[in-house]
């Protein structure tokens, strides 16, 4: 039986040329069991933000094009959405779409005496993720974080 990763790396690559004639990029792709229901779930973005036709087209594109394909064994759910705002950044692709921006880094530890830190993201590479703080710049080591997400004012 295939598996999560599978799944995820086999619609991503369906999802690719879907995302490009509909002017989004793939955010993430992931296949969660929620409950008792599996759900594929493709988060999709744009400079300025995907609406609801974005979803729409894409949606219905991909769902034919898994049809087709037919390697998921499970019934499944398939949503097609924006990340939102606030979104968590797991991966270096979402860290690299997020320079310049505001982020919110939690860690597992205080360093400095702090566990949370807001700052701009400057830079980053597989050991450290850099931030502009107010002070200066602030280096810290991934191992170190728990968590970044896209920084929003409320």
């Amino acid at each position: 039986m295939a598996g999560k990763k599978e799944y995820e790396e086999k619609t991503r690559k369906l999802l690719e040329p879907v995302a490009e004639e509909n002017g989004v990029r793939i955010y993430d792709v992931e296949y969660v069991k929620e409950g008792k229901d599996y759900y594929l779930r493709c988060f999709i973005d744009k400079d300025g933000g995907v609406n609801i036709q974005d979803c729409e087209n894409v949606s219905r594109a991909l769902s034919a094009k898994l049809d087709e394909n037919d390697f998921i064994s499970d019934a499944y759910i398939l949503e097609v959405s924006s990340p939102g705002l606030g979104r968590q950044l797991k991966k270096d692709s979402h860290l690299e779409y997020s320079i310049g921006e505001d982020v919110d880094i939690k860690l597992y530890e205080a360093l400095d005496g702090v566990k949370e830190f807001t700052g701009r993201l400057k830079s980053f590479d597989k050991d450290v993720i850099t931030i502009e703080v107010d002070d200066g710049e602030k280096n810290i080591s991934r191992k170190s974080i728990a968590s970044v997400y896209q920084h929003v004012e409320f």
